[in-house]
């Protein structure tokens, strides 16, 4: 990671036009790394509701769920009587976001940034709309701690495909500007479509042979790994990969993907992961 950028971030101020509720004693977070960063920083008790992708810390779990990021509906999230809306700005839909801003409910929204930076510049800026940014600048040099202690890339990174869904065969896999695509550059390997196009797409058969990864990443999830592994191994353009060849599958939390507090931890999981299935230590 580029960690004189980091370090130019670092000595940027926040705004004065940051926006700041310090007084919001309900607030709504939309949005796991929202969510997240909220309780990191000491601030969960203020909140009274969040969205269904905000499962972490377990204190998250017990307040009421006012549905899916993408999928929100102004009546539910205003029954909660919300001061203050915390979110990502790719929640919606649309009708709903502004459903919600005709309301006069004040809204923050984030933007997505899948990189260290971007981290950073979050803790800022919820930091500073929750009115404690003495304590965001704590986190930050936290995190920012973590972030140096991560590895740097080797002269032949492991390439890794990241597949967000198989298909019936047909595999949706990340592309560049997602945070499958930052997590695995975190982690000092190479997102071998990253350079193919961005966000995700269905990969045909010429394409994945094309790549040849030498990884397979998948999202944890309830299916038992080693079964899911071989379904994935046994489609006839993946078997012949290298990752086939080798049996390299390795799997990350999908908070991984959303670039919170614990992304430097998340990052140097994968990256002692992939050591662990790449023969010669990429």
């Amino acid at each position: 990671m580029n960690r004189l950028a980091l370090a130019l971030s670092l000595i940027l101020p926040v705004t004065a036009s940051a926006q700041t509720y310090p007084d919001a004693t309900a607030i709504v977070s939309v949005g796991g790394p929202v969510t997240e960063t909220v309780f990191a920083l000491g601030q969960g008790d203020r909140v009274v509701a969040r969205d269904t992708t905000s499962t972490y810390p377990d204190a998250a779990l017990s307040l009421p769920d006012v549905g899916y990021m993408r999928r929100l509906s102004a009546e539910g999230v205003l029954s909660v009587s919300p001061d203050l809306i915390l979110t990502r700005g790719t929640a919606g839909p649309p009708e709903a976001m502004d459903q919600l801003r005709a309301a006069s409910i004040p809204i923050v929204e984030v933007t997505d940034d899948f990189t260290p930076q971007g981290v950073i510049a979050t803790v800022r800026q919820i930091g500073a709309a929750l009115g404690v940014p003495e304590r965001a600048e704590t986190l930050a040099d936290d995190l920012t701690a973590a972030f140096d202690t991560l590895p740097q890339a080797p002269e032949h990174p492991a390439r890794v495909l990241f597949v967000l869904s198989n298909q019936a065969g047909r595999l949706n896999v990340a592309g560049a500007g997602t945070g499958a695509d930052g997590i695995i550059t975190l982690a000092g390997a190479q997102n071998v479509m990253a350079s193919e196009f961005s966000g995700y797409r269905i990969l045909n058969d010429e394409a994945l042979i094309a790549a040849a990864p030498d990884v397979v990443l998948m999202m944890t999830g309830q299916e038992d790994h080693e079964a899911r592994a071989e379904e994935i191994f046994a489609l006839p353009a993946m078997s012949q990969t290298p990752a086939a060849q080798n049996g390299a599958f390795v799997t990350i939390d999908g908070a991984a993907l959303g670039f919170g507090p614990r992304t430097a931890a998340f990052a140097q999981e994968l990256a002692d992961a992939i050591a662990n299935v790449t023969p010669h230590g990429h």
